[in-house]
């Protein structure tokens, strides 16, 4: 997978994140409260969160703060972002909130494309840029962004979702390149299929997938994190060889010195009859 300098263990200080009631979230919640890191969990369940910060706390001892927030809605943003810019003990976000929809294009809602946009894309942006904000006067401090496979994948599932994940994959290498001279850290970690509760509140069902393509949910975030401190940029959790991503994206650099010419290539000039 694509490499950054070998990072050394995670600092420590307060993880926020996202998404933290349930799947992923909880389970990058209770790996960093193993670690020994403080957090801040958010979600819109508050009565989840406190059951799970009081388990947290009494499993670890360390200190668990809950800030409920909806991150669909201006407010909730708005929330999440006053707590990064005003927090100096925050040392990593996970930006892990979203949601998905199992539908075709044409049986998409405008609500849930509206819905999909601004939790995958806004969303995660915004929180992004405002940890990257907090965190480049202190030249330190770790954004995991949570993108999925078929932001890779153009030909599967719903193209909206898809085309989310590859917005949160997009971003978080762009950001890689931007604030790694200043001392911060990016990744963006692609799970594919994952056994969490994102299939039924999309519509969909788990049970139609081939078990050997599902991989527990603790194993794809031990796996992520395994990946960070690995010093990786992308980790595809799944992916057998780390080359096979090497060879897809030197293939896509590639391209580069083609993709803005000065005039169209041969192919695309149509002889105009004198």
């Amino acid at each position: 997978m694509s490499q950054a300098t070998p990072a050394k263990a995670l600092a420590l200080g307060t993880a926020l994140v996202t998404g933290a009631s349930s799947g992923i979230g909880a389970v990058y919640a209770e790996r960093l409260a193993k670690r020994g890191h403080d957090l801040i969990l958010v979600a819109r369940d508050e009565a989840r969160l406190n059951a799970a910060a009081g388990k947290l706390r009494a499993d670890h001892g360390i200190s668990v703060l809950v800030l409920p927030a909806d991150l669909s809605t201006e407010a909730g943003i708005s929330a999440v972002e006053r707590r990064l810019e005003s927090d100096p003990s925050i040392t990593l976000l996970v930006n892990n909130a979203g949601i998905g929809v199992a539908a075709t294009l044409a049986e998409t809602s405008t609500a849930n494309v509206t819905g999909l946009v601004q939790l995958n894309v806004l969303a995660a942006a915004r929180l992004a840029t405002t940890a990257a904000r907090a965190f480049t006067p202190r030249g330190h401090g770790t954004i995991v962004n949570i993108a999925s496979v078929l932001g890779l994948v153009a030909e599967l599932f719903n193209p909206v979702y898809n085309a989310t994940k590859a917005f949160v994959l997009s971003l978080s290498q762009n950001m890689h390149r931007e604030l790694s001279p200043s001392g911060i850290r990016v990744q963006a970690v692609l799970p594919g299929i994952t056994r969490t509760e994102i299939f039924e509140r999309a519509g969909g069902n788990i049970a139609a997938y081939p078990p050997e393509m599902i991989m527990e949910v603790h194993e794809m975030v031990d796996a992520a994190l395994s990946g960070l401190d690995q010093g990786e940029i992308v980790t595809i959790p799944s992916l057998p060889d780390a080359g096979d991503f090497e060879t897809f994206t030197q293939a896509r650099l590639a391209l580069g010195p083609n993709l803005s010419r000065n005039h169209a290539a041969p192919r695309y000039r149509v002889s105009v009859p004198a």
